[in-house]
């Protein structure tokens, strides 16, 4: 009839284990919702990507050290109209290279007259061109350019390894005096992916001559892939962190047994 010394345990929350999801209704909601929109960003930003950009290997150190023999480029599916001076572009042409694509810089168009060398320094139009992004300590060219009148709807394109590369200044001898039609530009590059070197510098050096080319959109894919792969992961880690959460607050705890 009295009072048992006894005791039993019972759930902190008085009842039984609970077979539903953990966590509450509203955060539940809002971690399918983090990860629905995720995976819109993440895929939209790899779709949006794949139909702008293309990837390169580049296979000579001809454009070095801003890309160097084996890297990996992305470059922006243009049109040859889009091309501006100081551009990196992918071009085919074959009377340079059978069934390959080319990978040079743009250092004059249609209507420029081009020359080297003033001072040691590229010439366009008169104008002596700073070109930092040469391997440090060589020449603008390691021969005479003469001068030569880049008709219209064509482009003067060299190396930054100017010592051996294959460019407008080996084909100076040719019925287009090395330039290149603009229709033959596929692609204007944007970065070096592999290694990771990031986007490519704007060449300052042209600006006074005209408008340079703006960056493509690979800034903003980038940072819509990373915010999707954050939200899939956070929306992800959302039932985890519940379930520990509310298994730390559900311990069982002695509690005596009163008389009935």
């Amino acid at each position: 009839m009295g009072g048992e010394s006894t005791t039993r345990t019972a759930p902190h929350n008085g009842g039984g284990t609970s077979s539903g999801p953990v966590g509450s209704r509203t955060g539940q909601r809002l971690s399918g919702l983090a990860v629905a929109l995720g995976l819109v960003l993440f895929l939209g930003g790899f779709g949006w990507g794949a139909l702008v950009y293309r990837p390169y290997t580049v296979p000579t150190s001809s454009m070095s050290p801003t890309i160097a023999a084996g890297d990996r480029v992305l470059a922006q599916r243009i049109d040859g109209g889009e091309v501006r001076r100081g551009d990196v572009v992918v071009f085919t042409d074959k009377t340079w290279v059978s069934d390959a694509p080319v990978v040079k810089r743009v250092v004059a168009v249609g209507g420029d007259t081009v020359s080297c060398c003033t001072d040691g320094k590229l010439t366009v139009n008169g104008k002596q061109i700073e070109e930092p992004y040469l391997p440090a300590g060589s020449l603008a060219e390691n021969k005479k350019i003469p001068t030569v009148k880049v008709p219209q709807g064509r482009l003067f394109l060299l190396g930054d390894e100017r010592e051996g590369s294959l460019d407008s200044s080996a084909h100076l001898t040719d019925a287009a005096q090395g330039t290149v039609a603009r229709s033959a530009v596929k692609a204007r590059v944007d970065a070096v992916v592999w290694p990771m070197n990031g986007m490519l510098k704007r060449p300052t050096g042209f600006e006074s001559l005209g408008s340079l080319s703006r960056p493509g959109p690979l800034g903003a894919i980038g940072w819509l892939i990373v915010a999707g792969a954050v939200l899939v992961l956070g929306g992800g880690a959302y039932g985890p962190i519940a379930k520990r959460t509310s298994g730390r607050g559900g311990r069982v705890r002695p509690e005596p047994a009163g008389a009935r």
